[in-house]
């Protein structure tokens, strides 16, 4: 039998589910936790069907949601996001939130769909559409439909989806020609409509990274992308309404008039869903949307009335604060007063703990349930030996909730103290016995009179459950916008001119032939412009910590003395990179045994499931441990991004192979919070840790140090304080060194002569740029660990004015749910006055302080209490964004946000939403300042990365340039910045591969080619700039027929047919592949002749024969001749059409280049 069975025989349960749909209201008291949901699913057991829970806040919302999934499964639970504060409610926040709400939408609206949707008390209180208007914007495409694509494109607007150049992200959209794709919220991948004039002709996804389509479909649903979409009647009723509003203030209608103004477009203003109220007919909410009779479930009356207190008194204030900020007109009421609605619902059930505080609530059935909370039993058997032994005695049926790793444990426990049970399924429960099973429940219970006990994992061994987190389908893949990618007033880098500035793209026609030009600013407003076909010899100039760079100046000769001077720099560090190099291949080490059932086990008991670069950085390291050298691999990955539990698989290696591991960090903070979590991770498998820093008495750091002598401790976390001299180890075989860039020269030093002899790991944070990887590749192993892990929620931001209210009602609800905040406040000076400020206004949180100049001492103590929870706040200095894990705290609020750069602000987000709960992070600026651009813009981005990892590759430059310096020494930075960071890299690649011999690079011409065929990309087929410079890039990039052929491909899958400008220039493009790679210096087009002028180095690869047999690939009559020693091919190509004679050269091109690739593969005997 199943759980929800157990409670088969209750005969008011029984009444109750009867009357579940019928005009009734029933009040059940004497219930908390857990119960509760098996009530809720015991009703739908009974009878499917679609279930209303409405509850006091998110926080208990995600409760239930995951309780519930366990009883009826994910697919079946809908939750309804809420912020719980109109202020949040109002600011600007993330996708996820819409997404979830567009899912609960839908789920009500779907006749079949059966299930819960669970609802915070605030959602309720939204304005949303008319129900019947919602229905009608959802979008059906199917192949052979036609539409009116200008129409089309407004409705996209209408329904919430943002007009872009290229679709990028959830909620997008955009139109090329003939190709529509746009990104609904709902789907993994965006979806590409072509059309064939107003004609669907084809339906497919595409990548969002390559933007090439990927599965053909018939006919795809695009649902709306907001919950607030207005259809044209609804836009003319407010503009009506507002229009005609007399007695304003100037900046009341100032601002009113921007509102105005875009509505009667029917575009939507960033602050037009606050006057939602005047533009919908009526107060539509969520009640309207569930279908007639739907039961509803109302979990604590008492706390949903207190939160609808509390939602008035918030909403009071806001009236008044954008009643201040003339921002508001008379008798607004922001949110819908339904709670009258709500008391006289029916269907209703009602759950409450006690009967009291129900006011005047007449119920047609009361039931009290007779039910204790079950003790927490701390891991302690012989307590769980009692309790079970009387519940047996009784003839109850328990029922042992525990994970699958934890099952193994409780097994071995129970036999140990003789206690029969049965390991089992939720679905094939036995009365009577103790019944182990996997699930995930969040507490246990004990039903007096049906005689039931469930005992949950966090009753029997102390720990927390994971809560599940619904996967949205919004990706946490990077939205990898090409930083590479130009924007007019961009920096560049010209091989051979230097730095200047990128002014844009434009066409130039000379008689007749058009090509696209890019122009470059150097000093004294000098420009030049270069050709597209040669953009390969730009790139974008990036430096350290974005420092505007010095522009040369044209034709002086300096850039080119810079560049040699770097160039011998980097000469030098190849040379010492390649020597670490060899001593390191001649080394000998202790080559670990492979792993066994031990380290299986320990790798088993991970309690989360890891990501393909977790496991993929696990196996490359054991490898490493297994062979005879010793390892020296660097992990990097970003903070929380799983690099700990990699390192602790490691360790846990080398102790199974009798070893000592010890593991170096650089504060005394980390330290603790490492020796916490290994001692956690490690607890069930018999190692011995120990802690050395200043904490550490010196009498007890005397004691560690004479068992490491003796091989009686098996792992040593510590500070620098390891490298001394007096610590000496019995048998040492790892060495993890954690953000190595963090210590000083001596240590180094030491560290260096340990290096030789012990399997090393080190860890860093700090990202290392790709480039760099592929030039260091091979002289220090790296591994890479870039995607998040799963059961993180996305941290949803907000950005917004500064605000008290927020501020009191977010850290109020960390501490509600026991979690902490940080409060970033980049002032040293007055950050005490701040300090005390947030003391006044929330009396109730202890509020600490770190900043950049106290002590070490006094840093390193407050943060350690902070960790241990003696504080609820903590102000700080950007200080926290290195390297402090604390996953308690859950909030941020970061003010003045718009003062700070990007990678600041992400590696601060990077702080919270560390555990396995929603997490928020507030970004705030003051009230009625206008924000500069550049920092509107930074805001924007964050904004748009509420995402994990997300956004993070904006941040990952400045920060991976800082990475470059720690790997190369810091003197490097100098030259990276004089010459920008990928010409840098460009030349070290070059140097190593010189040093190792690899530079065998192809040696080819660079063919001049002159045809006068009108050959470029029109505006009117691409008309977006970046995306132009992109495809003018690949075309460069064509290396053979078969990349020639995708490219044809790819332009037609994005932008549709091609005119034939854009057909010439493919297949240009293919001819100077094979010109190139045929030493053809120059094909010249000369009246009715084209003459091919052959390189000297042709002279050496071709004999005469190999002409003419690539001349009989072709109908053109030709002549072969020579001058000054290179060969010369003329071509007769009268009354021959330009696709005619093209189709001809390229035949003998083609041949040509096939004959040298014939010749080389002899050479080498393959």
């Amino acid at each position: 039998m199943k759980l929800t069975d157990l409670l088969a025989n209750n005969r008011a349960l029984t009444q109750w589910q009867r009357g579940l749909n019928q005009n009734s209201r029933t009040l059940f008291t004497g219930i908390q936790g857990t119960i509760k949901t098996l009530l809720m699913a015991t009703a739908f057991d009974n009878q499917p069907d679609k279930y209303v829970i409405i509850t006091d806040n998110q926080y208990h919302a995600s409760e239930l949601y995951s309780d519930l999934s366990e009883f009826v499964g994910e697919a079946k639970v809908f939750q309804y996001f809420s912020d719980d504060n109109i202020f949040a409610e109002y600011a600007i926040a993330s996708k996820e939130r819409l997404a979830y709400r567009l899912d609960a939408l839908s789920f009500l609206q779907d006749k079949e769909a059966d299930g819960f949707l669970i609802i915070p008390i605030f959602a309720l209180r939204n304005f949303l559409p008319d129900p019947a208007v919602f229905k009608t914007f959802n979008l059906l495409f199917t192949v052979g439909q036609e539409f009116d694509t200008e129409e089309l494109v407004n409705q996209l607007s209408t329904i919430g989806f943002d007009k872009t150049q290229r679709v990028m992200s959830p909620g997008e959209f955009s139109k090329r020609g003939d190709i529509l794709d746009i990104y609904p919220l709902d789907a993994e991948n965006p979806v590409r409509v072509e059309f064939f004039g107003d004609e669907i002709d084809g339906i497919r996804y595409f990548d969002v990274e390559s933007q090439r389509s990927l599965q053909e479909l018939d006919t795809i649903v695009i649902k709306p992308s907001s919950d607030f979409v207005l259809s044209p009647a609804d836009f003319e009723r407010g503009v009506n309404y507002l229009s005609s509003l007399t007695d304003l203030e100037d900046k009341q209608s100032s601002y009113l008039a921007e509102i105005i103004g875009a509505a009667k477009h029917q575009n939507y203003h960033a602050e037009l869903r606050k006057f939602s109220e005047f533009f919908y007919e009526k107060q539509w909410t969520l009640l309207d949307y569930l279908p007639k009779h739907t039961p509803i479930f109302i979990d604590d009356f008492q706390k949903i009335n207190e939160m609808d207190h509390k939602i008035t008194q918030e909403t009071a204030e806001f009236i008044l604060s954008e009643k201040l900020l003339s921002r508001s007109i008379d008798g607004m009421h922001y949110l819908a007063d339904n709670s009258h609605h709500l008391r006289t619902y029916k269907p209703a059930t009602y759950f409450s703990n006690f009967q009291k505080g129900l006011g005047n609530l007449k119920f047609d059935l009361l039931h009290n349930f007779n039910q204790h909370s079950m003790q927490a039993f701390f891991g302690q058997m012989p307590m769980l030996e009692v309790e079970l032994a009387h519940f047996i005695k009784t003839d109850y049926t328990v029922v042992l909730a525990v994970s699958k790793e934890k099952e193994a444990k409780l097994t071995q426990g129970l036999q140990e103290i003789n206690i029969s049970f049965t390991l089992t399924q939720a679905d094939q429960l036995q009365s009577k016995v103790v019944n182990i099973v996997n699930l995930n429940l969040t507490n246990g219970f004990n039903l007096l009179d049906e005689k039931i006990a469930v005992i949950t994992e966090t009753e029997i061994f102390g720990k927390t459950k994971k809560r599940r987190t619904k996967r949205l389908n919004i990706t946490n893949a990077e939205r990898l916008q090409d930083y590479n990618e130009l924007e007019v007033g961009d920096y560049v880098v010209h091989q051979t001119h230097g730095i200047g500035k990128y002014l844009g793209l434009e066409t130039i026609e000379i008689s007749g032939i058009h090509r696209d030009y890019l122009t470059i600013q150097y000093q004294n407003n000098d420009t030049i412009s270069i050709p597209v076909d040669q953009v390969e010899l730009l790139t974008k100039y990036t430096a350290g910590e974005g420092k505007p760079p010095k522009i040369n100046k044209l034709n002086d000769g300096r850039w080119k003395r810079t560049v040699n001077s770097v160039s011998k720099q980097i000469e030098d560090i190849s040379e010492d990179l390649i020597k670490l190099y060899a001593i390191r291949e001649s080394q000998r080490g202790f080559a670990f045994s492979p792993d066994d059932d031990n380290q299986h086990e320990f790798d088993d008991a991970f309690a989360y499931t890891e990501t393909d670069d977790q496991l993929r950085s696990v196996i490359e390291i054991k490898k490493d441990m297994e062979r005879e050298r010793p390892m020296d691999r660097l992990l990097v990955g970003d903070v929380g991004f799983g690099k700990t539990e990699v390192a602790m698989r490691a360790a846990f290696k080398a102790i199974n192979d009798h070893k000592q591991v010890a593991i170096l960090v650089p504060t005394t903070v980390l330290a603790e919070q490492h020796y916490n979590n290994f001692r956690e991770r490690f607890n069930d498998f018999g190692v011995n840790i120990a802690v050395m820093s200043r904490f550490q008495t010196k009498k007890e750091q005397a004691e560690i140090i004479e068992k490491l002598k003796k091989d009686r401790i098996d792992l040593v976390i510590g500070t620098h304080r390891l490298l001394s001299k007096d610590v000496t180890f019995f048998d040492l075989g790892l060495m993890i060194i954690d953000e190595e860039q963090r210590f000083g020269v001596k240590h180094k030093e030491r560290l260096k002569e340990l290096k030789t002899q012990v399997d090393v790991l080190t860890l860093t944070a700090t990202p290392i740029p790709r480039t760099l990887h592929m030039s260091m590749m091979g002289i220090r192993d790296l591994s890479v660990i870039e995607t998040p892990p799963t059961n993180r929620y996305p941290v949803q931001t907000y950005v917004m004015e500064t605000n008290y209210s927020v501020l009191r009602d977010a850290v109020l609800r960390e501490m509600s749910r026991g979690g902490q905040v940080f409060y970033v406040y980049n002032r040293v000076d007055t950050i005490e006055q701040k300090v005390s400020q947030i003391s006044e206004l929330i009396p109730e949180a202890r509020v600490g302080y770190i900043h950049g100049q106290l002590s070490e001492v006094q840093l390193e103590n407050t943060l350690l209490d902070f960790i241990n929870g003696e504080y609820d706040v903590l102000v700080a200095t950007t200080i926290i964004e290195t390297g402090v894990d604390i996953p308690n705290a859950n909030t941020l609020f970061v003010e003045n946000a718009d003062h700070m750069g990007l990678s600041q602000l992400y590696q601060l987000r990077g702080r919270v939403g560390r555990s396995n709960r929603v997490a928020y992070a507030y970004f705030t600026y003051q009230p009625d300042k206008s924000l500069s651009d550049v920092s509107e813009k930074r805001l924007d981005a964050i904004k748009g990365f509420t995402e994990l990892g997300s956004g993070f590759k904006i941040a990952m430059r400045d920060l991976s340039i800082r990475g470059a310096g720690n790997l190369l020494g810091a003197e490097q930075s100098g030259f990276i910045d004089s010459i920008g960071f990928d010409l840098y890299s460009q030349l070290l690649e070059e140097a190593v591969n010189k040093r190792l011999g690899k530079s065998r690079k192809t040696r080819k011409a660079n063919t001049e080619i002159n045809l006068e065929i009108d050959a470029f990309l029109p505006s009117d087929y691409i008309s977006d700039q970046r995306q132009k410079i992109e495809i003018y890039k690949r075309i460069r990039e064509i290396e053979s027929r078969t990349y020639y052929q995708d490219l044809q491909d790819e332009l037609i899958d994005r932008f549709g047919e091609y005119p034939d400008t854009v057909a010439y220039l493919l297949e240009i493009g293919l001819l100077k592949y094979f010109a190139d790679h045929a030493f053809v210096d120059k094909i010249d087009k000369q009246m009715a002749t084209i003459v091919y002028t052959m390189s000297k180095a042709a002279t050496h690869t071709f004999m005469p024969q190999d002409y003419f047999d690539a001349l009989s690939k072709t109908q053109l009559k030709a002549k072969i001749g020579e001058t000054a020693g290179q060969m010369v091919i003329r071509f007769d190509i009268r009354n021959l059409s330009a696709s005619a004679y093209l189709s001809e050269i390229m035949s003998f091109t083609e041949r040509l280049s096939e004959t040298r690739d014939e010749k080389n593969n002899e050479k080498t005997g393959l």
